[in-house]
C-alpha cells in the first residue's frame, strides 16, 4: 500500500484552471514586454488573480517563464521531428513550410515569447536548445542531405534552407504589426504567405 503521506497530491480542478489561467495570462504579458519587462503585477492584472495567489502556484516571474518555454519547445519542435524519411522529400518539406505557416496564425504569442528569449541570448532556454533541438536538427539536415545526394531535391545547404522557413514564416508573428501597417489591413494576409512561401520553395527545392 503507497505511503499516503508521501503520496503526491492531485491538483484538483481548480488548479488546474487557475494554472492554466496564469499561464495564459502570462503568455500575454511576456509576449508585450519581454522578459525583462514584464512583471508579476502585471501578469496578476491579466489573470484577474492576486498577486500571492499567483506565487502560490509558482515561484516566481522565471519559474512562470520557463514553465511556459517547456510547454512551447514541445509544440514547437513537432513539426519538423514530423518530416517523414519514407515521405516524398519535397511535399514533406512544403508540409513543414505551410505547418510553420499556419502557426503563425494560430501561436503568434507564443512566436514571439520564442523570438524574445533568443533575442536576450536564450538565458533561460539554452539548455534546451542543445539538448532537444540541436539533436533533432542535426538528425533532420543529414535526412535532407541524403535527400539531396540521391537527387530528390535540388542541392543546397540544408542548415540555411531550415533557417529560412523558420525566418519566412515566423516572420508573420514576430512583425505582426509592421506587417499589418504595410499590407494595409488586408485580410488573408497569412494564406498569401502560405501560397507564396510553397511556390518559393517548390521551385527551390525540385530537382
Amino acid at each position: 500500500m503507497p505511503d499516503v503521506a508521501t503520496a503526491k497530491k492531485k491538483p484538483s480542478r481548480i488548479q488546474l484552471r487557475n494554472r492554466k489561467r496564469i499561464l495564459d495570462a502570462a503568455l500575454e504579458v511576456f509576449s508585450q514586454h519581454g522578459y525583462r519587462g514584464a512583471t508579476l503585477d502585471q501578469i496578476a492584472e491579466q489573470a484577474g488573480l492576486s498577486k500571492p495567489n499567483i506565487l502560490y502556484y509558482f515561484g516566481g516571474k522565471e519559474d512562470i517563464h520557463v514553465t511556459l518555454l517547456n510547454k512551447l519547445m514541445d509544440s514547437w519542435l513537432d513539426p519538423l521531428d514530423h518530416l517523414d524519411p519514407d515521405g516524398s522529400p519535397l511535399e514533406e518539406i512544403l508540409a513543414y513550410v505551410r505547418r510553420k505557416v499556419e502557426m503563425t496564425r494560430e501561436f503568434p504569442r507564443e512566436s514571439r515569447l520564442f523570438a524574445n528569449e533568443i533575442l536576450q541570448g536564450a538565458p533561460r532556454m539554452g539548455p534546451h536548445l542543445e539538448s532537444g533541438l540541436k539533436p533533432l536538427f542535426d538528425e533532420k539536415c543529414a535526412l535532407i542531405r541524403n535527400w539531396m545526394d540521391d537527387g530528390r531535391l535540388a542541392q543546397s545547404d540544408p542548415r540555411h534552407l531550415i533557417f529560412s522557413i523558420w525566418a519566412t514564416t515566423q516572420h508573420y508573428a514576430d512583425f505582426d504589426a509592421q506587417v499589418g501597417v504595410l499590407m494595409a489591413g488586408e485580410t488573408g494576409v497569412v494564406d498569401g504567405a502560405a501560397d507564396f512561401l510553397e511556390k518559393m520553395y517548390r521551385k527551390l527545392l525540385t530537382p
